[in-house]
C-alpha cells in the first residue's frame, strides 16, 4: 500500500478510536480500530516513533498483510490464511475425472495464431460432429408465484429484475419437474449469496424435513442463507471446491436418506462437469451400492411369503416399497463453456465416438465464446487465459453472460477475418451445443433422462440454457 509519513495533512483528524496513519493513496486516515492507549493500528504501528525498533514483514501465508517479525511464529498459528484441517467430506480430486495427458498436444496455440486453413478444418469437424443435433431448443420460460411480489417491486433496478426473472424461471422449471416437495435435500452448486436456495425455500412454505446445502469455494459477502429461521428447513454452507466434494461424507446425507436435488444458477464451465460427476457418479453410484438389496428381503418384514408371491404374480408394484432414489433431479443453468476443461469434462466418450479428442475440445471451448461476443478478439484471448483459473463458478455479479471474463476493451476487430459476426455466433452456439450434448449422453448412460431448454429470454441473459435431468424411471410425463 502506497502511503505517506504518518502525519496529518491538514484534511482533518482521524476518527476517535481509529488509526492516525494518513494513507496518501486514499487521501484519508486509516479506519482500523486501535488498541486502548495506541495511536496506530497494528498494520501502521511500525511507522510510529515508539514502535520503530520493531520490524514488520509480509506474512508468508498471505502477503496482503504484515506482521511483526518477532511475533511471526505466534501469528502463523492463528492467521486466517493458514491451511485448515480438511473436513471428512473433502476427498482430493474425487470428482476430477481421469488425467488424460497423452491426448494433450504441444500444438495448442491460441486461436489467433491458427492459420485460416487450420481454423477452417476445425469448423468443418465441428459442423460434421453437430449434424443431426437440434440447434433450436424448446422454450421453457416460466415463473413462480413465490417471486411475484419481488418481481413487481418498483424499487428494483434492471440488474435485480434480470436476476429475479431467471430465478423465477428456474424455480418454475423445478416445480414442473415435480422436484419441489418435503423430505429432500437441495444442493446448490456455485451458490454465491444463496439466492436460488432462498427462493426455493420460500416456495416450499412449510414443507417438512427440507435441507439446503450451499456449495461455494470462495468466501461470499451478503449471504442470504443466514436469514432463514424456519423450523422445517435447515441451511448448511460448505466452503469447498466441487472437485473435492464427497456428498456421502456429509453427516446429514450419510444418516438421512433424503433424495438430493442438484441446482445451480450460472454454473461456470468446468464446475458444471464437476457437479454432475459429484451427483450421479460419486454420490448416486455409491449410495446405490450401499443400499442395494433383493426385493424379497426389502419387503419380507412387512409381507408374508404368500403376499410376496401374489405381488410377484400380479406385477403390482404399487404396494411394493419404492426404491430410494439418491438423486431425485438436476436443474442447472449453464454458463461459460470456454471455462471447460478436458480432464474434468464428462462427455469424453461422446467426443471420442465422433472422432474428436482433447485438441478439438480445446479449440471448441474457446470458440464457444463467439456465441456471446462475436466481434471481440479480446474475448478469445481471455478465454485462453481463463482456463488457467479453472473452477471459479461465481463472482460478485453471480452471473457471467457476456463471455468476456478478464477481457479488456482495447480491441474489437473481427477474428478471423473470413467469418462474419453472425457466422461466428452460429459457430459459437454449435460449440456450446456439442459440449452440452456430451453432458446429455453422460447423464443418459448414468440412468437419467436429461433435457436442454431455453429458460429465459436472451435479452435477460445470453447464457439462457437450462440443463435438467430426472431418473429415467420417473420421467414419462414430467419431461414432456
Amino acid at each position: 500500500m502506497a502511503a505517506s509519513a504518518p502525519t496529518p495533512h491538514g484534511t482533518g483528524f482521524p476518527i476517535e478510536g481509529r488509526c492516525g496513519y494518513y494513507v496518501e493513496k486514499k487521501k484519508r486516515f486509516c479506519r482500523m480500530v486501535v488498541a486502548a492507549g495506541k495511536r496506530f493500528c497494528g498494520e501502521h504501528a511500525g511507522a510510529a516513533e515508539e514502535e520503530n525498533a520493531r520490524k514488520r514483514i509480509l506474512c508468508p501465508l498471505d502477503p496482503k498483510h504484515t506482521v511483526y517479525e518477532d511475533q511471526l511464529a505466534k501469528h502463523l498459528k492463528k492467521c486466517n490464511s493458514r491451511e485448515k484441517p480438511k473436513p471428512d467430506f473433502f476427498i482430493q480430486d474425487i470428482n476430477a475425472g481421469l488425467k488424460d495427458e497423452t491426448e494433450i498436444s504441444e500444438q495448442l496455440v491460441p486461436i489467433s495464431s491458427l492459420s485460416e486453413e487450420q481454423l477452417e478444418n476445425l469448423i468443418k469437424k465441428l459442423r460434421k460432429a453437430s449434424e443431426g443435433l437440434n440447434s433450436t431448443l424448446k422454450d421453457q420460460i416460466m415463473s413462480h408465484p413465490a417471486l411475484h411480489d419481488a418481481l413487481h417491486d418498483p424499487k428494483n433496478g434492471d440488474s435485480a429484475t434480470k436476476h429475479l426473472k431467471q430465478q423465477a424461471s428456474i424455480l418454475g422449471n423445478i416445480e414442473k419437474l415435480k422436484l419441489l416437495g418435503p423430505r429432500r435435500c437441495f444442493v446448490e452448486f456455485g451458490a454465491g449469496k444463496g439466492k436460488l436456495s432462498h427462493w426455493v425455500d420460500i416456495a416450499l412454505k412449510d414443507a417438512e424435513e427440507v435441507h439446503f446445502i450451499l456449495v461455494e469455494k470462495v468466501t461470499t459477502r451478503f449471504k442470504v442463507d443466514g436469514k432463514h429461521r424456519k423450523k422445517n428447513s435447515v441451511f448448511e454452507r460448505l466452503q469447498i471446491d466441487i472437485q473435492h466434494l464427497c456428498l456421502n461424507k456429509i453427516p446429514l446425507l450419510s444418516k438421512e436418506k433424503l433424495p438430493v436435488v442438484g441446482i445451480g444458477k450460472h454454473l461456470c464451465g468446468v464446475a458444471t462437469d464437476l457437479a454432475l460427476r459429484c451427483l450421479v457418479e460419486t454420490y448416486a453410484a455409491s449410495c446405490e451400492e450401499r443400499n442395494e438389496e433383493p426385493l424379497a428381503k426389502r419387503i419380507k418384514n412387512d409381507k408374508t411369503e404368500k403376499e410376496i408371491n401374489t405381488l410377484a404374480k400380479e406385477g403390482n408394484e404399487k404396494n411394493v416399497p419404492e426404491k430410494w432414489t439418491p438423486v431425485a433431479g438436476i436443474v442447472i443453468a449453464l454458463c461459460c463453456h470456454h471455462r471447460c476443461d478436458w480432464r474434468h469434462y464428462v462427455g469424453k466418450e461422446y467426443f471420442r465416438a465422433l472422432g474428436l479428442g482433447a485438441v478439438e475440445f480445446h479449440y471448441f471451448q474457446r470458440m464457444s465464446s463467439w456465441a456471446t461476443c462475436g466481434m471481440r478478439k479480446t474475448a478469445l484471448e481471455a478465454s485462453d487465459i481463463s482456463t488457467k483459473r479453472k473452477d471459479k463458478p461465481n463472482d460478485d455479479s453471480e452471473e457471467h453472460d457476456d463471455g468476456r471474463h478478464g477481457a479488456t476493451d482495447d480491441g474489437a476487430e473481427s477474428l478471423p477475418g473470413f467469418l462474419t459476426v453472425e457466422e461466428k455466433k452460429k459457430i459459437g452456439h454449435l460449440c456450446k451445443l456439442l459440449i452440452d450434448q456430451g453432458r446429455i449422453k453422460y447423464l443418459q448412460q448414468k440412468g437419467f433422462s436429461p433435457a436442454l431448454q431455453y429458460y429465459t429470454d436472451p435479452l435477460v441473459s445470453l447464457e439462457n440454457v437450462l440443463l435438467t435431468a430426472l431418473p429415467s424411471r420417473s420421467t414419462p410425463e414430467t419431461t414432456a
